[in-house]
């Protein structure tokens, strides 16, 4: 880790114990992601209530590189073994995931760009489209899913996928109609 452990307990005694527990179950994170660079754990009791007796909360937060979120968690348990070995087992959970996204092991759906056809050449058998931000893109009659190419019209809104080809960036999966977008 770039940044030290930071272990924080509020309203409880600090034991020796639950310090162990805790950075053992900090190695155990390191097994779901290589690069952890920070790491903070808080755990604290509860206000105590009459009916409920002691409540500890477990508050974990890890930092890695290449994601914007912390991967946090919080577990409340009358037992601060049980909230520690929740808490870190959501947390592992979490850095699995987010180790497997970064592998490229989970499939990431595009997400679609909307625009209008701009232009057509019918007897070459392509177009342009005006994204929304304000790019041509290019397509071709084989990238039209519906209506069909010989159906599209300049002005006709779409929503489409880029995508690289041997000749650029390139729309494909272009699908006519309104899509929840409004024209230019």
């Amino acid at each position: 880790m770039e940044v030290p452990l930071q272990i924080t307990v509020r309203d409880m005694e600090h034991s020796d114990a639950v310090e162990r527990r805790i950075r053992t179950g900090v190695d155990k994170l390191a097994r779901f992601h290589p690069r952890i660079t920070s790491c903070r754990v808080v755990v604290e009791q509860a206000t105590k209530h009459q009916q409920q007796g002691r409540q500890f909360s477990v508050h974990v937060d890890v930092r890695v590189p290449g994601h914007e979120e912390i991967v946090s968690t919080r577990q409340q348990h009358e037992d601060v073994y049980v909230a520690l070995r929740d808490a870190f087992g959501s947390a592992a959970r979490q850095l699995e995931d987010v180790a497997r996204e970064q592998r490229g092991d989970v499939k990431v759906h595009d997400v679609p760009g909307h625009g209008v056809v701009r232009r057509l050449v019918r007897d070459e058998g392509y177009g342009f489209i005006e994204a929304n931000d304000g790019r041509n893109v290019y397509f071709g009659r084989d990238n039209v899913v519906h209506p069909s190419y010989e159906q599209l019209e300049p002005g006709t809104q779409v929503q489409f996928i880029e995508e690289w080809a041997d000749e650029g960036l390139q729309a494909k999966r272009v699908t006519a109609g309104k899509h929840g977008f409004g024209t230019r």
